[in-house]
């Protein structure tokens, strides 16, 4: 039946697997219209992850009146493969309001369920880690805020969980009008956001996104900058005269750090290569 338009699912971080409207559904060459980060696979059928974590700069965004649009920050697992029902993730996001406002949550999602909202302020600024680890149909769900010290931990039963890739994404969520149609909302000016940190666990091994007990890649964002500013159909139809980006640096250090810029160019202007690490999925599995 039609889902309306909340906050909550305006919210929607995942890649809507229950309309396979996956935001892994990117070209080979890693371009999605609403993940940009990276994304870890496992090397065989007999692999999969319990568990993944990061830690990252909770990004400002810069805001215009008159332009609604969003960002979530998250760490997952599930929700890679257009196959998938299922996507565990926890995470923060910073929107922007209609009357130019800046506005930061933090929230965690079990797909299909809708999101829950958290009663833990964020603040531009803040350095927020977050994990989701999952244990048979058991899926807890932590975020602490290292800054002012708040936190949030919840052990949760899901009817379906996907364990079968890890993911640190900065994301233009969704909203669905109807079960099989669903939409990337406009991505706010996020600036910048860094992760300190990104790791995932498999098999009892911890490793950083680029560990070579996976295969990782990454996915940058395209977006018409004119998304989500109506105009109907002959809108839609119209090139895009400007892109908004997302970029994700490569990963360094033992910890797997990178961050994701975000940019404003012409539509004919070739973005920076996102890098593809060695092994990387490039695709949909």
């Amino acid at each position: 039946m039609p889902i309306p338009r909340t906050r909550a699912l305006c919210l929607l971080t995942s890649l809507l697997a229950l309309s396979l409207a996956s935001s892994a559904s990117a070209d080979p060459s890693g371009v999605s219209s609403n993940w940009a980060g990276y994304f870890a696979v496992p090397l065989s059928h007999a692999q999969s992850f319990s568990g993944v974590s990061g830690t990252w700069r909770e990004p400002a965004a810069t805001c215009d009146a008159g332009r609604e649009a969003y960002s979530a920050v998250w760490t997952g697992l599930g929700g890679y493969s257009e196959r998938s029902r299922a996507l565990e993730q926890i995470g923060t996001d910073a929107d922007c309001s209609r009357s130019g406002r800046a506005s930061y949550t933090a929230w965690y999602e079990l797909i299909p369920a809708a999101p829950v909202n958290l009663k833990l302020r964020v603040h531009p600024g803040d350095e927020i880690t977050s994990s989701v680890t999952v244990a048979g149909h058991g899926v807890t769900l932590a975020i602490r805020d290292l800054t002012t010290g708040a936190r949030y931990r919840v052990t949760r039963h899901a009817s379906a969980v996907d364990v079968t890739s890890a993911e640190w994404i900065l994301e233009a969520p969704s909203v669905c009008p109807a079960a099989s149609s669903c939409q990337a909302l406009p991505l706010a000016d996020f600036g910048e956001v860094a992760f300190a940190s990104a790791t995932a666990i498999s098999g009892g091994h911890t490793g950083a996104v680029d560990d070579p007990a996976w295969s990782s890649g990454a996915l940058e964002l395209h977006q018409d900058a004119n998304s989500g500013s109506g105009g109907g159909a002959a809108r839609r139809r119209t090139p895009p005269q400007e892109l908004i980006t997302a970029i994700p640096s490569a990963p360094a250090g033992p910890g797997g750090a990178f961050s994701v810029a975000w940019q404003k160019q012409a539509a004919g202007q070739e973005a920076p290569p996102a890098p593809a690490l060695t092994g990387s999925a490039g695709g949909v599995q």
